[in-house]
């Protein structure tokens, strides 16, 4: 499973011109499952994501985790960050998860989220979403948890 993250004073998504998910501070995850992904993979991933410490410190240094600032966490599903742009100028989206099991391991992913951290918003997996964030920093970190063998 694969997440680009990206540290936010602010980020919402809209389906049909309605808002539905917004956060203030916090992160804005953009996550795809990828062929061969399962449950073990989205559980490392999401445990990343609670704990990767890139809010600053009173001291300014990137030593605060999502969890320590009480952040919100808004998270999108995102197919095209498996893309593969080595043939050509047409993206071939092979490495992505079928949409049946995508979209299985998206929902794992936002339960998972829900019952770890109290401020998780959503996209709608599958829809045309307009994302609008205010990036802080900017910091956007990608982020891949492998397929065990």
């Amino acid at each position: 499973m694969m997440s680009v993250i990206q540290r936010v004073k602010s980020a919402q998504v809209q389906v049909g011109g309605q808002v539905i998910g917004q956060i203030e501070q916090g992160l804005l995850a953009l996550v795809c499952a990828e062929r061969g992904d399962s449950e073990a993979e989205a559980d490392k991933l999401l445990a990343k994501l609670l704990k990767l410490r890139i809010f600053s410190d009173a001291d300014g240094k990137m030593n605060l985790c999502l969890q320590d600032v009480g952040g919100g966490l808004l998270i999108v599903s995102q197919f095209t960050l498996a893309a593969d742009t080595r043939g050509g100028n047409r993206p071939s989206f092979t490495g992505a998860a079928a949409p049946d099991e995508g979209r299985r391991l998206y929902h794992y992913f936002v339960d998972q989220a829900r019952a770890a951290h109290p401020l998780v918003q959503t996209g709608e997996f599958a829809a045309d979403m307009q994302v609008h964030l205010v990036n802080d920093g900017p910091v956007t970190i990608p982020v891949r948890m492998e397929p065990q063998a």
